[in-house]
């Protein structure tokens, strides 16, 4: 059973930075993909990122591009979210997922990853 604990989250100024965190553990994919994803109140939830573990290759919605980087530690099964630049718009409970997937639906499935984190909350003031 795979086990996602995401750390990291908290309340910062606009234009400030945070980093989030993942660990995971319990997984036997031969091939799969972590990912971030971010519900703010009253709101969808939306993908944010999604990197192919053991590739690297990542992808980003088109709101974060530029001022958020996906990342792993395969030493420590950690995926981390890098956030700068944040905006009161990011606030969110921000999620980690995780799933068996090809590098072709890494970014499509993410919103369907069966494996999900309890979520950390973001708060960006103005």
């Amino acid at each position: 059973q795979v086990q996602l604990v995401e750390s990291g989250g908290g309340s910062v100024q606009a234009g400030g930075s945070l980093r989030l965190s993942c660990v995971a553990s319990g997984y036997t994919y031969s091939a799969f993909c972590m990912g971030w994803l971010r519900q703010a109140p009253g709101k969808k939830r939306e993908e944010v990122a999604s990197i192919f573990i053991g590739g690297g290759t990542t992808y980003y919605a088109d709101s974060v591009k530029g001022r958020f980087t996906i990342s792993q530690d395969n030493d420590k099964n950690t995926l981390y979210l890098q956030m700068n630049s944040l905006k009161p718009e990011d606030t969110a409970v921000y999620y980690c997922a995780a799933d068996e997937a090809s590098i072709v639906s890494c970014w499509s499935s993410l919103y369907t990853y069966n494996n999900w984190g309890q979520g950390t909350q973001v708060t960006v003031s103005s």
